[in-house]
């Protein structure tokens, strides 16, 4: 069928598709000219509206190109003054455009993408919240204006926010961000249905890329989707007070709706589960507990490297000297809670009340900057050295276990390795050395001989049971409840 459509179906379909996008542009560009915040808050004047029906017909005529014959729509869509933003859920392709093209409401994009051709002018015509990497202080500035416009009383357009942040397979929903939720108003949840016999839509961390996603899905002679509109859920004051609690629940009804589970692995997890480091993180690690640990405090590990430098010069400090939990409060300037103490749990080995505050800082490094392993073996090794620089086979399998977040390793055929001279210790000089010349040491010298049968450990490169990453499979939940294990050292 592949080997027909190819040679048939298939370049008229792109052709096509195509070409409804070139007829699209001159009417979203002239629309979106001269537009100003003002006049969007403003009704649509008559030949805007005319535009509105012309574009969403021309998008319509796209996707009937791309296989997508009928779009089965189920429940109704609220009106902006019932519910300013849609959240959409499971995001799982750029497919996932066929509800944004149906509505033209707003969507949170990228400020690159306004400057792709032809697409960026569609992107801008449907008044879009831009997100710039480069300023600092972007996403502030968009949850300021996603709560403005979802404040508004209906005056702008509904904004529809896919809150997973990433796309997944489908078969579970992880945790949503917050934002949509912060502004505390009504949203209307949205889920989106792919019951195609063979699954040609999913475009996730690992499979098929963008193109061929697009190739082998017009080579389908029919697409099916299915779209359904929840009932708007109103917040409770409780919910409006908690956008954490807010997005949880709506969460947890959007899953009901579709039928599958949910998991409290997120994005960021992801991204550490698969950082293409030299340590890739075997699929028992307790890092991923510790990553969420450290969100719970307010910590947000994609910003943390000043307070990483701080938590370092401090454990220099102390050297080998333990703290007790009310010292670990202190030292992180944190009040003692529930959180707190279960994180003190991951690194209390001995169960003493006590922990060495330098594995806290290793596994911080490795959560903050998953795929630069040789800067936290670094920052590891100026933690356990001696005045000589140097450290023994003991403090590099302490070192390792806290960076790979397991509670036992064998490191003796790597540290021989690399200490060629057989003196008992090694500096980082030498570990660099040795790294450089085995890019895929932790391969060879630490995998091989801890991934057996016997010590259930596997590598993240592994096939992932759900598509997300190694052991994010939701029906290994119920053993997620069970007590925390002391796996960092």
């Amino acid at each position: 069928q592949i080997a027909f459509m190819t040679l048939t179906l298939f370049p008229i379909r792109l052709f096509f598709a195509a070409f409804m996008m070139l007829l699209a542009w001159p009417f979203a560009f002239i629309a979106s000219m001269g537009s100003d915040e003002q006049e969007l808050e403003k009704p649509l004047s008559w030949w805007r509206k005319v535009v509105d029906v012309l574009l969403k017909a021309i998008m319509r005529m796209m996707w009937l190109a791309g296989g997508f014959h009928w779009i089965n729509v189920k429940g109704r869509r609220a009106l902006p003054a019932e519910a300013a933003i849609l959240t959409v859920a499971p995001h799982s392709s750029y497919f996932d455009a066929i509800p944004v093209t149906m509505t033209f409401a707003s969507i949170v994009m990228k400020a690159e993408s306004k400057d792709i051709p032809v697409w960026g002018t569609l992107i801008k015509y449907i008044r879009p919240v831009f997100v710039s990497r480069s300023d600092q202080d972007s996403r502030r500035k968009t949850v300021e204006e996603i709560k403005r416009r979802a404040q508004s009383d209906g005056k702008w357009p509904q904004i529809m926010i896919f809150p997973e942040g990433t796309c997944t397979n489908r078969s579970c929903l992880i945790t949503f961000k917050p934002g949509a939720f912060i502004p505390g108003v009504p949203v209307q949840p949205v889920v989106l249905r792919y019951p195609n016999k063979l699954d040609t839509i999913t475009w996730t961390w690992q499979g098929p890329g963008a193109f061929e996603i697009l190739w082998l899905t017009l080579c389908q002679f029919h697409n099916s989707v299915e779209i359904e509109f929840l009932p708007v859920y109103i917040p409770s004051e409780e919910e409006r007070k908690n956008p954490v609690l807010y997005a949880n629940n709506v969460r947890r009804v959007m899953a009901e709706a579709l039928g599958v589970p949910v998991t409290d692995y997120t994005f960021e997890d992801c991204q550490l589960a698969l950082a293409e480091g030299q340590l890739r993180l075997p699929s028992d690690t307790c890092l991923l507990e510790f990553a969420k640990l450290v969100r719970s405090l307010g910590l947000k590990p994609e910003t943390l490297e000043d307070g990483l430098d701080k938590y370092a010069a401090s454990a220099m400090k102390m050297k080998k000297e333990k703290v007790d939990l009310k010292e670990f409060a202190a030292y992180l300037e944190f009040p003692v809670s529930q959180t707190l103490e279960s994180m003190f749990a991951l690194f209390d080995e001995n169960e003493d009340g006590v922990i060495d505050i330098r594995e806290f800082v290793i596994a911080l490094s490795v959560v903050c900057k998953p795929s630069k392993t040789l800067e936290t073996i670094q920052l590891a090794f100026q933690l356990y050295q001696s005045e000589g620089g140097t450290v023994t086979e003991e403090d590099l399998t302490r070192i390792l276990k806290t960076a790979m977040g397991v509670p036992q390793i064998d490191v003796t055929h790597l540290f021989r390795a690399v200490d060629e001279e057989g003196k008992g210790k090694i500096t980082y000089d030498d570990f660099y050395t040795f790294a450089v010349l085995h890019p895929h040491f932790a391969e060879e010298y630490l995998y091989a001989d801890q991934m057996g049968a016997e010590s259930g450990l596997e590598t993240s490169s592994l096939s992932a049971p759900n598509g997300i990453c190694t052991d994010f499979s939701p029906d290994s939940s119920a053993d997620r409840r069970k007590p925390l294990q002391k796996k960092l050292n």
